[in-house]
């Protein structure tokens, strides 16, 4: 979701400016993927390398992020969106960390959009955990090495229960991947856009579906 603090330097504002206009946006996106009949949807919210920004920019994103999982909490139930995270939590100011986990409690049972946010999260440091957690298992039974294929290091990463992602869209215009869904984005199709995020709307949205809808997927393969 690139683009909070241009939009605001473009306005001579403050870029935590941007960043609750990048909350709009936000929201507009997660109501047009129920409409449009979107199972999954995760938003790269906070990676690992944010830590890296002003403390004061961090921190104003620890609390945003609190402003908005409880003033949309009720809307998420009220359009069936079930809310999940991807990523470390536990380094999240515990302010934070609770009310996200109140958020996702309370929406357990809801069965339409997936809603999936990427915080403290890094594609890299995904993969070094998962490493970890497969070799720990297999001190305990080296026969796992054995059987050790995708699909079973699929199961040790944050997104077992996710299937890979069809399309991923990054606003701003950047061409790299920075680090999202290193494993999962093996065969996804991009699209890039010049928009900045807190302008992208479901038309935007559309556009990029319909571009998509358009590509020839054929996963190394070739068309009969």
């Amino acid at each position: 979701m690139d683009g909070n603090g241009r939009w605001a330097r473009n306005r001579g504002l403050p870029r935590t400016a941007g960043h609750r206009a990048g909350t709009k946006a936000t929201r507009d996106i997660v109501r047009s993927c129920g409409e449009l009949g979107v199972s999954f949807l995760t938003i790269y919210v906070f990676s690992v390398e944010n830590w890296g920004r002003p403390t004061r920019e961090v921190s104003m994103l620890m609390d945003l992020l609190v402003e908005m999982t409880k003033r949309e909490l009720n809307s998420l139930n009220a359009n069936n969106v079930r809310l999940s995270t991807v990523g470390d939590i536990s380094r999240l100011p515990p302010k934070t960390k609770n009310e996200l986990m109140h958020g996702i409690e309370n929406t357990q049972n809801n069965t339409g959009l997936n809603l999936i946010l990427a915080i403290n999260y890094g594609g890299r440091n995904e993969l070094v955990n998962a490493a970890r957690k497969f070799a720990l298992d297999a001190i305990n039974d080296p026969q796992l090495i054995d059987t050790l294929d995708e699909e079973i290091f699929s199961r040790y990463l944050y997104t077992r229960d996710v299937p890979d992602p069809d399309l991923i869209i990054r606003t701003g215009g950047d061409c790299r991947i920075s680090n999202f869904l290193l494993w999962q984005s093996a065969y996804s199709e991009f699209y890039i856009t010049d928009t900045l995020w807190p302008d992208f709307n479901k038309a935007s949205l559309q556009t990029a579906i319909d571009d998509f809808n358009k590509r020839e997927r054929r996963f190394g393969k070739v068309k009969e």
